[in-house]
């Protein structure tokens, strides 16, 4: 019996396109990666990694919302608020110490407390050096005193609140019908003082409590003696440091 002769295969001359779109596959997702990078977007990453892995693997592998655009945003707004943060506080501190340095007789007396806390300074002052009994005018020897405080205050960017306070006594004759208005009465004289020192205006605000924001029990002498007093609320308006140091001494 003749053998069948057999046939030879037929070559397939265009076997090399397939290797050939795998490669052009792979340098398109290359270059679609290193464009991704190179923008440092978050939301853009997520997206193209959800398309790779929907095209190789049939389903994307992200469980969160994708946020595009708004997510880098706040990415970079962060460290730019926690930073103006910092230096609000460190700005606060500064003031701080500056501010017992120049006080450091009346604080070592008790007639001045400083205290720093939830990013505020507040400089609380006794009303005895202040103010005569009824009165707002501020005395001769307080107007030093609000005077180098001012001095200080004004090498910051703070706001300052001047808040008046006192103790539950009603008031008997004098010019006020009330311990309320006499506060405010108080609040705004200690406040022109500070712009004679040199404090902006537009940074200083005065408002009067009365008595109805004690420190202490009004039921004693000394409780209403710590109630009348002065305070300076200070936040920080800017975050800056002071403009220039200080070019004298503390309170004598």
């Amino acid at each position: 019996m003749a053998r069948r002769r057999r046939h030879e295969e037929h070559e397939n001359h265009e076997r090399w396109a397939i290797p050939y779109g795998d490669l052009v596959t792979l340098l398109l997702a290359f270059f679609v990666v290193m464009y991704s990078i190179s923008q440092v977007n978050d939301g853009k990453y997520r997206v193209l990694s959800d398309s790779l892995n929907a095209a190789f693997r049939g389903e994307p592998t992200t469980v969160s919302p994708i946020q595009v655009g708004s997510q880098a945003a706040t990415t970079v707004a962060a460290p730019v608020v926690q930073l103006a943060e910092q230096q609000k506080l460190m700005a606060l501190r500064q003031l701080q110490q500056q501010t017992e340095k120049a006080m450091a007789p009346l604080i070592m007396q008790g007639l001045v407390d400083v205290s720093n806390a939830d990013g505020k300074l507040s400089i609380a002052i006794r009303s005895d050096i202040l103010f005569t009994s009824g009165a707002a005018a501020v005395s001769g020897q307080a107007e030093q005193v609000i005077h180098l405080l001012g001095q200080v205050l004004g090498r910051f960017p703070v706001d300052v609140r001047v808040e008046g306070h006192t103790d539950n006594v009603p008031l008997e004759g004098g010019p006020y019908r009330s311990n309320w208005e006499l506060s405010a009465a108080r609040s705004v004289s200690v406040l022109q003082q500070l712009i004679a020192a040199g404090v902006p205006p537009e940074r200083l605000s005065a408002v009067g409590y009365g008595e109805f924001h004690p420190v202490a029990p009004n039921t004693t002498p000394d409780g209403r003696n710590v109630n009348r007093r002065v305070v300076l609320s200070v936040e920080s308006a800017a975050a800056a440091a002071p403009a220039t140091p200080a070019s004298g001494g503390g309170a004598g």
